[in-house]
């Protein structure tokens, strides 16, 4: 009777720990034991590399790169952070302002950003102007546009 409980509780510990022993159908020798297939860990929105970064502390990052910056005006701009979503508000004359507060706030770690930041109107009609003109802000910095000779290739 003793041997039956050791047996059974052997079989029982061999169950538990997943140790099966499977025969090869050739040639009828045990193979080696499964292993144990991983859970798949779950998705997150995160880089596993990055530590947790507070709210307050994301938040005061976001402005500190918005205060270095030499374009963007922090005078303009509230920032709040919650639960990771930050949300940019405020007001700016430079539609190009809206896209780089959004990219200074996921660099800081945000997972998401809600950007309501207002152009102005005078920044709508200079954008609109330059692109019925064809003019790319590049080629107004640098100062001529570029010839067609780029969109036409010269046989060689």
């Amino acid at each position: 009777m003793s041997s039956v409980r050791v047996l059974t509780a052997l079989a029982l510990l061999a169950a538990a720990a997943g140790a099966q022993t499977v025969r090869t159908p050739s040639t009828g020798a045990p193979a080696q034991p499964k292993a144990a297939v991983p859970a798949a860990r779950p998705r997150t929105a995160a880089p596993a590399a990055q530590p947790h970064v507070s709210d307050s502390q994301m938040e005061a990052d976001i402005r500190a790169r918005l205060a270095r910056s030499k374009k963007i005006s922090l005078d303009h701009l509230q920032v709040h952070v919650q639960g990771g979503v930050a949300t940019i508000e405020g007001h700016t004359s430079v539609v190009q302002h809206k896209g780089a507060a959004t990219r200074m706030a996921k660099a800081a770690g945000a997972v998401a950003v809600n950007n309501r930041v207002q152009i102005s109107e005078a920044a709508k009609e200079k954008a609109a102007a330059n692109l019925e003109s064809g003019r790319r802000r590049a080629q107004i910095k640098r100062g001529d546009s570029r010839s067609d000779s780029r969109t036409d290739p010269q046989p060689r």
